[in-house]
């Protein structure tokens, strides 16, 4: 069974249409998404129809929580605040409804997903650092977790000494806990532009890190023409 892991989509209805098509041709069986499908980019509302659309199991991110009400706006830096407001005036009620509905973790059978942290999820932390990945080693119940927020693709593992690896193959052994960061849909942070998202193959017992090539100058001017904070458009060309 194939199962595609996405999330940090963004509002970027470009990556995610192009991370769409490509598990069209990878014949995926089932989808699950990790949060944050809205904040920065220009489309909000179409991704949350395309994700909805799915059936896929789905976790709230960060920027989620937040227009709906629920994340305080001083967590955020003045871009991302401005993103946020002007995406809550974007959102259909029936988005907002949907989002509000959305688990911070999301546990089944052999793995679980969360947005950020599986210790305290509500926080949002960071699993960059093998201290990070060890505060949710101890939080899980199953040998795997997916999560994504800081945009940037990567593996712990529970071993000992604990390692990590940055390589796009990531065999798996589920007598090993696991945490893999699925990198990024519509706002990569690894200075590859690229979208981002995994494919978890059980009967092959990896998952793969994928690439996707998608129209970012056109991604880029939406946002501008929308008017919010031009870095936003920026950094889309750069993977940062």
């Amino acid at each position: 069974m194939k199962f595609a892991v996405f999330g940090d989509i963004h509002g970027n209805l470009e990556a995610l249409d192009a991370v769409l098509a490509e598990c069209e041709s990878r014949e995926i069986d089932h989808y699950l998404c990790l949060g944050d499908i809205v904040g920065y980019g220009a489309n909000p509302d179409e991704c949350v129809e395309r994700v909805r659309a799915l059936g896929a199991p789905a976790v709230c991110g960060n920027h989620d929580h937040a227009v709906i009400g629920a994340q305080n706006l001083n967590y955020f830096n003045s871009h991302a605040k401005e993103a946020v407001i002007w995406t809550t005036g974007q959102l259909s009620e029936s988005s907002k409804k949907w989002l509000k509905s959305l688990p911070l973790v999301q546990h089944l059978p052999d793995f679980s997903l969360v947005h950020g942290s599986l210790h305290s999820p509500e926080i949002f932390n960071y699993v960059q650092t093998i201290k990070d990945a060890d505060y949710n080693f101890r939080q899980m119940d199953r040998p795997l977790l997916f999560l994504g927020h800081s945009h940037y693709p990567l593996a712990f593992f529970d071993t000992s000494p604990m390692t990590y690896t940055l390589d796009p193959t990531i065999p798996l052994d589920l007598s090993v806990k696991t945490v893999i960061n699925v990198g990024s849909v519509g706002q990569p942070r690894d200075e590859n532009p690229r979208s981002c998202f995994a494919i978890y193959d059980t009967e092959a017992a990896k998952v793969e890190l994928i690439r996707v090539e998608y129209d970012v100058d056109a991604a880029a001017e939406k946002i501008t023409a929308a008017g919010l904070p031009p870095t936003l458009a920026l950094r889309l060309s750069v993977g940062k």
